[in-house]
């Protein structure tokens, strides 16, 4: 059954990731952290919690009563096949969730607010405590629907109305009926959690610790530590000598423990494997879908249209060669940017500027926005302790979303400003829409109404840009995201495609033998004119989200499926505009999947990909025009 929407690991990731960052923990630290030219701030937090809870004492109060009533759903244990017990069991378990999930809200923001105070970080401990306690006290009810089957839950449902906000989550646990295990199996994977989840801890032990990390001496004489927040810092360096010592000694580092790496990784992938069979599937890009309920075709087509698109892309990087002046293109001249802009934009700006963008989406959208975006709902911008990122946490459903910001005064901050409430839209959308158990919407819509944002913003900001090189700097930086959020991410996807179709045919995997996958990818995608060293093939390494299970691709789709929908808005009337709204206020009443193709964008065909590849093109026609 449904959990409460609170931040997790993979909702962090997720909401952190941004364009290449999307390839790398450390680097995601890099870009979050206090930046450069950041607007000066009080000490104190921009947002104000006391909607939540008017203090701690009335934190904690509420913490001890909702602890001390999870017991109470063991007592309908035993009873759902009972419409009674059905019916009170359901409830009694989304109302544990819906406070739970404030609960840990406040506590996370709380603690975010200054790292270093560690009464705060001891509440987020105990909050997650509730959480995974609360996890613990509804685990038996999945189980014991199974067993009370779909014909007897059906009459349930008919019985009564009032219950039709938990037909969907019912439905979904009685969809995978066939792929649950008994008691003893299921708690036998359970248990199985922590050492298939070893791969991912002896690959971070190494890059957090265990690898050596060069220092080089830049042409200003500056030097620089090249772990994974150095290289990240550093990649864009001026100086092309500077990026090759640069590319050179980092991804050098990462080659010493290839072999290493490539035994976490294909251990990681085995257990993939060993886990689809258990429950079994087909395949683990099967079991990995499963859940979502996504069509295979989403992720094939994805790749398949992505390769097809591949000489636009290749087009892009003889562009940025002639606009970085570079007799050739090599992979360390992917980082710098193409245009700078010396412009700041005040926080005030950043939200006239994001309430101009959305106006395509109506009077209400902007009237919503406007209202929202004037309250104390917005922790913005860096001070000392504060947690570094940008994120929106949407776990409070009866109160509001909140946002943490960390911007600078630059175009990536109004870009971050933009993007993340674009995510507290889609969340008051669907909590306004949908009842808390159809209000969360799945991670294959999450990243809609963000990178909507970003779009409908860049637009914008190309329609007032005056000079030859504002609307350069402006189409270079739509260009670098449909770069990297798009193909680079679909070429991530073919990575973890092809490793485990290898270790599912039985052969063997070995860090060697990844690099050469890798190489080969990169080479592809970046066309025949790119100059790739062959040591670069161990970036696989590097790419954190490869021990997320399948979860890379979405990223791409996210930007494809916003792309579509807001190419619609602009070409179209209310009925476009309408269908965008209405994929936000699905919340998660419906796979996302289904919620798309409602919408009229079917993501398993290539329609929507060859749409994203030709504004691409668009793209690069209007940069190529003004380059002459």
């Amino acid at each position: 059954m449904r959990r409460p929407r609170a931040v997790t690991i993979e909702d962090m990731m997720t909401t952190l990731s941004r364009r290449d960052a999307l390839t790398s923990a450390a680097a995601l630290a890099v870009l979050a952290a206090a930046p450069q030219g950041a607007p000066a701030q009080t000490a104190s937090a921009g947002w104000d919690l006391t909607d939540l809870y008017r203090s701690d004492a009335d934190w904690a109060a509420e913490r001890a009563a909702v602890a001390g009533r999870l017991s109470a759903l063991s007592a309908f244990k035993g009873r759902l096949g009972t419409a009674e017990g059905f019916a009170g069991a359901l409830r009694l378990h989304s109302e544990l969730g819906l406070k739970v999930a404030r609960l840990y809200t406040y506590a996370s923001l709380k603690a975010d607010e200054d790292l270093r105070v560690a009464a705060n970080q001891e509440r987020r401990q105990v909050a997650t405590d509730l959480y995974t306690a609360y996890g613990e006290a509804g685990s038996w009810i999945d189980p014991e629907l199974l067993a009370v089957g779909k014909p007897t839950i059906d009459r349930f449902f008919a019985a009564d109305p009032s219950l039709s906000r938990f037909r969907f989550q019912v439905d979904d646990v009685l969809r995978l009926a066939g792929h649950t295990l008994s008691p003893e199996g299921e708690a036998l994977l359970s248990a199985a959690a922590a050492p298939l989840a070893g791969p991912q801890d002896v690959r971070d032990q190494l890059t957090a610790s265990d690898i050596p990390r060069p220092t080089v001496t830049l042409s200003t004489g500056q030097t620089a530590t090249l772990d994974d927040q150095g290289y990240t810092l550093q990649r864009a360096a001026p100086n092309r000598t500077d990026r090759k010592l640069v590319f050179d000694a980092f991804w050098g580092s990462y080659a010493k423990f290839e072999n290493s790496l490539g035994a976490a990784l294909a251990a990681k992938v085995k257990g993939d494997i060993f886990a689809a069979k258990a429950r079994k599937y087909g395949s683990a890009l099967e079991e990995a879908l499963a859940g979502p309920n996504l069509p295979e075709a989403v992720y094939r087509t994805l790749i398949a249209e992505t390769n097809a698109g591949l000489p636009v892309l290749h087009r892009y990087f003889d562009l940025r060669r002639r606009m970085l002046k570079l007799p050739d293109i090599a992979y360390y001249d992917i980082y710098p940017p193409l245009v700078s802009l010396d412009r700041k934009f005040p926080l005030a700006e950043m939200r006239t500027l994001t309430m101009e963008a959305v106006r395509p989406l109506g009077p209400d959208y902007v009237r919503l926005f406007g209202e929202a975006s004037a309250k104390k709902w917005m922790d913005p911008l860096p001070r000392p302790g504060k947690q570094s990122g940008a994120y929106m946490q949407p776990g409070a459903y009866e109160v509001h979303p909140y946002l943490l910001l960390n911007l600078s005064d630059q175009y990536d901050g109004l870009t971050t400003y933009a993007h993340e409430w674009g995510h507290a839209m889609h969340s008051l959308l669907a909590n306004a829409a949908q009842p808390f158990e159809l209000a969360n919407y799945p991670t294959f819509t999450a990243e809609i109404a963000s990178t909507g944002h970003e779009i409908f913003l860049a637009r914008l900001m190309l329609a007032k840009a005056r000079s030859r090189e504002e609307k350069l700097f402006y189409l270079g930086q739509l260009m670098e995201t449909f770069r990297g959020t798009f193909f680079r991410q679909a070429m991530f996807a073919e990575f973890q495609l092809a490793i485990t179709d290898l270790a599912q045919k039985g052969e063997g995997l070995s860090g060697a033998r990844m690099s050469a996958i890798n190489l080969d990818l990169l080479k592809r995608y970046h066309g025949p004119n790119f100059t790739i060293d062959p040591a670069y093939g161990i970036e696989w390494a590097y790419i954190q989200h490869y021990y997320f299970g399948f979860y890379v691709f979405q990223y791409a789709t996210s930007i494809t499926a916003a792309n579509f929908l807001v190419d619609r808005v602009l070409k179209g009337g209310a009925s476009e505009r309408d269908a965008y709204l209405a994929v936000l206020k699905a919340g998660g009443s419906d796979h996302g999947y289904a919620i798309l193709k409602k919408a009229g964008l079917d993501m398993a065909t290539p329609a929507p990909y060859r749409t994203l590849v030709a504004t691409f093109a668009d793209i690069l026609d209007q940069a190529e025009k003004l380059l002459g």
